[in-house]
């Protein structure tokens, strides 16, 4: 047992075990899955347990997931317990999950569900722990994947099968659960106050604002823009580059905003995600040529996201002396400054659910550019707390010009975030047990 001398006694709290990604891990479901745990913890009568992946997907991917920089440990000041147990390369590992779960004797397990690879051990894991009679609730970040193969959606019916209940962050989520069981019955609300007898509860919520990153007060906007070399009006790119992100549409569409203004900056901080490792080492060329003979096998209508380069085109373009390119992951200690020194937030997907880069505009009060795409629809109200775009260049163009003419302001994106907080969300699932 890895929480030995915590369970001498049952006590009347309620346990929560939060399966996921711990603190170690970068990127959004890391944080989201800290964040949970933490609205859990701050609910008092609460027991939080994080159990935790050592190692998420299989070996042969080229990519380094490991946070090596941030130095703030995110659960300083909770309760809550971490255990690095499930490698999803040692199926042993995965039995010991199970019967390191059951030992917590946990009155509800929720499992963070965002990506297709992992439904294998996510599915005999949840299995097994239905067969305990434990609660097992998926916290769905998509169901039918942005880039996904029938393969895919393979996985994604065998891991997520077994839960009592889901949580989705849009409606869009929800009914493509009901497309994947057609033969399941689903009823979809907004909160739970009596589970339903007949059919499978489906908590519609939201993706919660992030806490974790907060505005610094004593910021000087005016000295950062300086220093990074920024004009008057500055466009931000957040997060890991993925294709499905559009940061090559952001660029050509800041291109012909370049046409008409020169008193712009494009602001892209994040790291490709597919360079994160040296391609000089013998490894990372033998899992490079091993993932590209997976992917070739296993995912033949996919495009090969590492030859994905959207920042060749600043040089395409000529715009090196209007982009600022912070090409690398960002320590959750820095997140703030380049939201802080910022006008609007780009999210010109091609493809999207709920979007953590989202969340965390909404934390720094920042106007959203986004696609007609996904949630984008519901979540970005035109006019409001932002601007939406048709999918093509000329019509993004058409909105950065905007938000700068038109600037929304800030005091409804407020308004926006208000009712999307950590403490509603984790109450409404807690209603759940």
């Amino acid at each position: 047992m890895l929480f030995p001398s915590l369970f001498s006694e049952r006590s009347n709290m309620k346990r929560i075990v939060c399966f996921g990604p711990g603190p170690r891990f970068k990127g959004g479901i890391a944080n989201y899955n800290t964040s949970l745990a933490k609205a859990f913890d701050k609910q008092g009568d609460t027991e939080v347990f994080i159990v935790s992946w050592t190692q998420q997907y299989p070996a042969i991917i080229p990519r380094d997931f490991i946070d090596r920089k941030s130095r703030k440990d995110q659960l300083e000041n909770t309760n809550i317990k971490v255990s690095y147990i499930t490698n999803y390369n040692n199926p042993l590992s995965w039995f010991k999950t199970v019967n390191e779960i059951v030992s917590l004797k946990p009155d509800l397990v929720i499992f963070q569900w965002a990506i297709a690879i992992q439904g294998l051990p996510l599915g005999i894991i949840a299995k097994r722990l239905k067969r305990q009679n434990i609660k097992v609730v998926f916290d769905l970040h998509f169901v039918i994947q942005k880039e996904g193969s029938a393969l895919d959606n393979r996985f994604t019916a065998f891991g997520i099968k077994s839960a009592h209940d889901y949580v989705v962050h849009a409606r869009q989520t929800a009914d493509q659960l009901k497309k994947l069981f057609p033969k399941k019955t689903f009823e979809v609300r907004k909160s739970f106050d009596q589970l339903p007898d007949n059919s499978i509860p489906v908590l519609q919520l939201y993706h919660p604002v992030y806490d974790m990153f907060k505005p610094d007060p004593d910021f000087d906007k005016e000295k950062i823009k300086s220093e990074l070399g920024l004009n008057k009006h500055v466009f931000l790119f957040f997060g890991f580059i993925r294709k499905y992100k559009g940061l090559h549409q952001a660029i050509e569409a800041f291109a012909r905003l370049t046409e008409q203004r020169s008193d712009v900056s494009l602001l892209i901080v994040g790291e490709s995600f597919w360079q994160t490792l040296d391609d000089k080492k013998w490894s990372t060329r033998l899992k490079n040529k091993l993932f590209g003979m997976a992917k070739k096998v296993f995912l033949k209508k996919q495009d090969d996201e590492r030859n994905y380069r959207p920042l060749d085109l600043i040089a395409k373009h000529k715009l090196q002396d209007k982009t600022v390119i912070v090409n690398e992951f960002v320590p959750n200690e820095e997140v703030h400054k380049y939201f802080q020194v910022s006008d609007n937030l780009l999210l010109f997907y091609l493809t999207a659910t709920p979007s953590g880069v989202e969340s965390i505009g909404y934390n720094f009060k920042m106007p959203m550019l986004a696609t007609k795409v996904g949630h984008f629809v519901d979540t970005v109200n035109d006019g409001f707390n932002g601007y939406l775009a048709e999918n093509n260049v000329k019509s993004m163009a058409e909105i950065m010009n905007k938000a700068i003419n038109n600037p929304v302001p800030r005091e409804n994106i407020a308004a926006t975030a208000k009712e999307m907080s950590w403490k509603n969300y984790a109450n409404q699932i807690r209603k759940l047990i």
